[in-house]
């Protein structure tokens, strides 16, 4: 973050100095929540966790260079204490593990804190970018920040690091070097992505999709776009340079138009977008290519497209990163060099790799909703029909989480899909009804005998794994992130992990 003493700090966060004998000195480091990564200068936030209270490792934090503590009461070493809220006053984006209030204090302090040093750097030319969506956030996320790249420093967050926590913390990474803030914004109800972009005002929002992610949360399709529609209404008007990049292909997305006064700029496939995608080819490992065709009143240009990412449904992704990209002063040819050079990025986000033995490891692991369950078994099954000689396709999937009364239904309906597409096997992953659902949605579907089948847990998996794989075979691993079945294909991977061969690179998230 921007260097700041303790006493604007305090300021800022409506909090008061504890044991700090000096307000001027200045934090000019990071700020973490976690006490092992703090460095000289940095800013230790005390939170409440699953096994323990942050409180706890302040005097910790302060020994590994921290010059102070953002805490919700005194700790003994230098802090900012800030006032513990009442209940109706609590965000309503709150952290688990919070029992008594002390982590509201603190993540209301580290907002408050985040939205003053996006404030002072867009007065100094930052641009903030966010991006919501049903299914894709964090691939385009990656999409973004290496498209932006070429035109100057970008931060952007790690992983699907895009909740209440972690879109602050993302913010105060932004520098007086940063020119590009891109925030995955992600909601569990109504106001919170609200609530996400009142810490990082955005000048541009993109809102790629409108699915079933999460609709237990919700409770329907219209409320989550509603939801989602929060970052277009959070955007300025096009008189102050606000833009919104909408998929005109997604009919709640694109009526989300009428909710803003920022400028749309349509992507998609049809003839109406200003961005749309024609001519589109996977290779053998299901990366796509395709002709970007910009419109510009009657003119056209068209650009042609390679990724280095897999899967048919990157297109849509990709169409919105070109999009930001000329919008922040790119050329269309510039930004179809970044996204050309543009590996994945995030872990277990559709990694692919490949043994040396020819079996190739899907990682789509982390976390999983109907619509990106399919691109995923799409993607399979195209990887297994490139090339000449069919391999066989292995599908290990469990549980995609929070889906509501219709969570059997939509399981069900990816079991038969699996098999309406001829995949090899079949693998349901797990002990709860839904997966039960899958599985009988194969089975009655026509997979019968061995092409389906139902393993209590991901050891049971991997023992299959390896005594059913062959060389040359594909493995699609794919769940819900509470799941962990990326486990699956970490030891699948392991088995050869000394020849192991990657054509994606994965980052610690």
């Amino acid at each position: 973050m921007i260097p700041m003493t303790l006493e604007r700090i305090a300021e800022v966060v409506g909090g008061t100095l504890h044991d700090a004998d000096d307000p001027s000195v200045e934090v000019t480091g990071t700020v973490e929540f976690d006490s092992r990564k703090i460095g000289p200068g940095g800013l230790f936030l005390a939170l409440p966790g699953a096994r323990s209270d942050g409180h706890d490792h302040a005097a910790a934090a302060i020994e590994a260079g921290a010059v102070a503590v953002l805490a919700a009461r005194p700790v003994g070493v230098p802090a900012i204490v800030v006032p513990t809220p009442t209940p109706s006053a609590t965000n309503a984006l709150a952290l688990e593990h919070d029992t008594d209030g002390s982590g509201a204090a603190v993540l209301a302090a580290l907002a408050a804190l985040a939205r003053s040093v996006v404030d002072t750097l867009t007065e100094r030319g930052l641009t903030v970018v966010g991006v919501t969506g049903s299914a894709g956030k964090t691939s385009t996320k990656d999409l973004l920040a290496a498209v932006l790249e070429p035109l100057g420093p970008v931060v952007a967050p790690p992983g699907s690091f895009n909740n209440e926590l972690g879109h602050p913390w993302t913010a105060l990474r932004a520098t007086e070097d940063t020119r590009f803030l891109v925030l995955e914004m992600s909601a569990r109800g109504r106001g919170h992505i609200a609530a996400l972009a009142a810490i990082a005002p955005p000048k541009i929002g993109v809102v790629l999709n409108v699915g079933t992610a999460h609709l237990g949360e919700f409770g329907s399709q219209e409320v989550i776009a509603q939801t989602k529609g929060e970052l277009v209404e959070a955007l300025p008007d096009a008189s102050e340079g606000g833009v919104a990049v909408l998929n005109a292909d997604d009919l709640l997305v694109a009526k989300m138009a009428a909710r803003t006064g920022a400028r749309v700029v349509w992507v998609g496939s049809g003839e109406s977008a200003d961005i749309r995608a024609e001519e589109v080819h996977l290779d053998d490992e299901a990366r796509a290519s395709f002709t970007a065709v910009f419109r510009d009143g009657a003119d056209e240009r068209r650009v042609p497209v390679t990724l280095a990412v897999h899967g048919e449904h990157q297109v849509g992704n990709a169409l919105s990163a070109l999009a930001v990209a000329v919008e922040c002063g790119a050329t269309p040819e510039q930004a179809a060099a970044a996204l050309a050079a543009a590996a994945p990025v995030s872990a277990h986000r559709m990694a692919v790799r490949t043994r040396a033995d020819g079996v190739t490891v899907i990682d789509d692991a982390y976390n999983a909703n109907p619509d990106s369950m399919r691109a995923g078994i799409k993607a399979l099954v195209t990887m297994a029909r490139s090339g000449g000689e069919r391999r066989r396709t292995f599908a290990v999937l469990g549980e995609m989480a929070e889906l509501g009364d219709d969570s059997v239904i939509e399981h069900d309906a990816i079991g038969r899909l699996a098999v309406r597409v001829d995949v090899s096997r079949v693998i349901a992953v797990g002990a709860s009804r839904q997966v039960r659902g899958l599985y009988q949605g194969a089975v009655m579907e026509g997979s019968w005998g061995e092409e389906a089948c139902h393993v209590p847990d991901a050891d049971a998996a991997i023992a299959l794994l390896r005594e059913e794989l062959q060389p040359g075979d594909i493995v699609l691993v794919k769940a819900s992130q509470s799941v962990g079945l990326w486990s699956v294909a970490d030891a699948v991977l392991a088995d050869r992990g000394e020849n192991t061969a990657a054509t994606g690179t994965e980052d610690a998230r």
